[in-house]
């Protein structure tokens, strides 16, 4: 994350509202994160050793050691408020979880070392970086993997053309107010919820990559079996193997 979206987090009047937020604005979190958590091909049971990029609330760890229960994630996040937050929804979970606060594109100065990770996984993370940023941290996500290892993403894309991305833009922003049903003011129509989220954009740099982008993006960082394991609108799931 840059350091901008990084300061857009670790306010805490955006961070109190964020997990609501989200499921005005991102419906479809949950379904992301199971279908991620699908794509895995490990046994329950196994012990993976996992690092999630951007943990922010701490919801993705959260699904993540549920469905592994002897496994543990270094959560990694910019934002001390998030941090906190992540703190307070895994306390059930804290001796399974270490959590950092760091930037996450200098990966390798977080992390553990190369070749000792089983699992990468990030959520709504990934499109605040620029291209280049988002280049140098899957390498660095695919040193780490062992062989065998999974990176998923659950994250936002862009639209191939502008007209295409403005009718996604529309169906985004109608879908938000129906969910809203005027309970909050910066949702109350089409014109309030638009300038919210252009805003929101813009303060949190937000760099989102076409599916093509994305996909050739993972396969030149090193992985193999690449895919959109899951699509809908400007959101997708998409993995590969070490």
């Amino acid at each position: 994350m840059t350091e901008r979206s990084i300061a857009a987090y670790d306010v805490s009047e955006r961070v109190k509202r964020y997990d609501a937020d989200m499921e005005l604005m991102h419906p479809n979190r949950s379904k992301m994160v199971q279908v991620a958590l699908e794509v895995l091909p490990f046994p329950k049971t196994v012990a993976l050793r996992a690092i999630d990029l951007g943990i922010g609330t701490g919801y993705f760890t959260e699904c993540f050691l549920n469905n592994f229960p002897n496994s543990c994630v270094l959560g990694i996040d910019g934002a001390q408020a998030m941090i906190e937050l992540a703190k307070a929804r895994l306390t059930s979970l804290a001796s399974r979880v270490e959590l950092v606060i760091g930037d996450f594109r200098k990966l390798q100065e977080l992390a553990p070392d190369a070749g000792t990770v089983d699992v990468v996984f990030s959520a709504y993370a990934l499109h605040h970086l620029s291209r280049p940023d988002k280049e140098t941290v899957l390498k660095q996500v695919a040193e780490l993997l062992v062989p065998g290892g999974w990176f998923v993403n659950a994250d936002l894309i862009v639209a191939d053309s502008s007209e295409l991305e403005s009718r996604l833009q529309q169906i985004r922003v109608a879908g938000i107010v129906e969910r809203a049903g005027g309970s909050d003011k910066r949702f109350a129509d089409s014109a309030s919820t638009g300038r919210f989220l252009a805003d929101l954009q813009k303060n949190e740099r937000d760099q989102p990559m076409t599916l093509a982008q994305d996909l050739e993006m993972l396969r030149s960082s090193g992985l193999k079996n690449v895919s959109a394991f899951w699509l809908e609108y400007r959101e997708l799931v998409s993995a590969g193997q070490k």
